[in-house]
């Protein structure tokens, strides 16, 4: 029991970072410094503030090396529960790690465009604008399309966390939902213009926030519970 309390709260570590540097790395960064409608002002922004855009993307290196970590040690968790749903959730997790760290490239080709002066003097302003921002909806298109694999292991993990009998099971719940909103968000920002518009994307966008963050929190406080009765 207490190995198995171990390996639960070192997920609930790895989990937390997970969270921690994600939530810096896509939620805090964009909004601190990207103004999707202004090229001028992003291009502002970043020059003015070329540190913290460059530990942004140290900290997308960090999380998603962290995320690699993850699903293991998740999987020595509840491997016992179901064999092939284990590795299902380990594979699907995986796949996302090399689409994620290949889509910082561009990041890294915004940084080129405001910090490489003597590269880019020639260079009108205007079109390094444009080039930013270019760059910066690529990259965002790369982080659409890895919510893909972000949503899909989330199904297994959710079900595993179910059945498991040791995790309370509306957390299995909220873990398959999850899955469903990030599903929902790609299917619809693909095929639909101007979805974000709509509003619905941001409630989609919670139920995996909620889900994991809850997981996480569970994991590190609480450990796991078992009806085996101590001697």
């Amino acid at each position: 029991m207490n190995t198995s309390k171990n390996t639960a709260r070192a997920a609930g570590f790895i989990y937390l970072a997970v969270i921690i540097t994600g939530m810096f790395s896509l939620a805090y960064i964009p909004q601190k410094l990207i103004d999707w409608n202004n090229s001028r002002v992003t291009f502002n922004n970043i020059t003015a503030s070329l540190f913290l855009f460059r530990f942004g993307i140290y900290g997308s290196v960090l999380c998603y090396v962290a995320f690699t970590f993850l699903p293991l040690v998740l999987y020595k968790l509840l491997r016992t529960v179901n064999e092939s749903h284990a590795r299902a959730m380990v594979v699907l997790a995986l796949l996302s790690v090399p689409l994620s760290l290949n889509n910082l490239q561009h990041k890294y080709a915004a940084l080129t465009l405001t910090g490489k002066k003597s590269f880019l003097q020639n260079v009108a302003r205007e079109d390094l604008q444009s080039k930013l921002m270019f760059s910066l909806h690529q990259y965002n298109d790369g982080i659409l399309l890895a919510t893909v694999f972000w949503g899909l292991w989330l199904f297994p993990f959710g079900l595993l966390v179910y059945r498991s009998g040791f995790i309370p099971k509306f957390l299995g719940i909220l873990l398959m939902l999850g899955c469903a909103g990030y599903l929902i968000n790609f299917t619809s920002n693909t095929l639909i213009e101007n979805y974000s518009k709509i509003g619905i994307g941001k409630y989609m966008g919670m139920l995996p926030a909620v889900a994991e963050i809850s997981v996480c929190f569970w994991l590190l406080f609480f450990g796991l519970q078992t009806k085996r009765n101590e001697n």
